[in-house]
């Protein structure tokens, strides 16, 4: 493919810096899916690209599994959400979209449904895991997300990598206990308001984000 760019322009990108660096730069074509560079002539302003699997089957989205049992949490990340990607969009290749989970208010989740779809298809699961409930176990107290959550979470679990998945609950301070997910501490983010959130959320995406080489 021609590039359109100046070849200084080209050498002072930050991607051009990462391929001289050896990493694998990739780039998201919508409706085709994500290519890396395998080679560029900077002379002929001609650039070679190979197929990649990375984003291939991957949509820019962003899913996220809300709750509404404790409004506070649900809140405070809805809108966490929707202003990080405002700012991350002004520096992204690619546009990223938030979605949020669509639940019929009289029928079960079908696994089959557009919405199990899109968590197959996005690049980040985002589950609100703040606990609604708990109950009293042998040696802990076990917290409780919502239940919708937790199969929208369990699906995500069987069908994407784990890295792909971000928990984030609000702590409360009525409740305290084990919860029943174990990531790691990198794929969790605990809060206790919304100011908190909003300074930790953004560079938790970003850092999520990092390997599709959006930014």
């Amino acid at each position: 493919a021609d590039f359109l760019e100046d070849s200084h322009e080209v050498k002072a990108s930050a991607w051009f810096g990462r391929y001289l660096d050896g990493e694998t730069v990739e780039f998201y074509i919508e409706g085709s899916g994500g290519y890396a560079i395998s080679n560029i002539d900077l002379s002929s302003h001609e650039i070679y690209f190979t197929k990649q699997t990375v984003m291939a089957n991957l949509e820019p989205i962003i899913f996220f599994c809300y709750q509404n049992e404790y409004a506070a949490a649900g809140e405070a990340l809805g809108e966490g959400l929707q202003k990080t990607l405002e700012k991350l969009n002004k520096r992204s290749r690619v546009p990223i979209t938030l979605e949020a989970s669509q639940r019929p208010p009289d029928a079960p989740i079908r696994l089959n449904s557009t919405q199990m779809r899109k968590i197959r298809k996005s690049l980040l699961i985002i589950a609100d895991t703040t606990p609604i409930t708990s109950f009293a176990a042998k040696e802990t107290t076990q917290l409780i997300p919502s239940p919708q959550v937790c199969i929208e979470l369990g699906y995500a679990l069987q069908c994407k990598r784990t890295e792909q998945i971000l928990l984030a609950h609000m702590e409360r301070p009525d409740m305290s206990g084990q919860f029943p997910f174990d990531l790691p501490n990198y794929q969790r983010l605990s809060f206790k308001t919304a100011a908190e959130l909003d300074k930790i959320l953004p560079k938790a995406i970003e850092a999520q984000l990092a390997r599709y080489n959006l930014f």
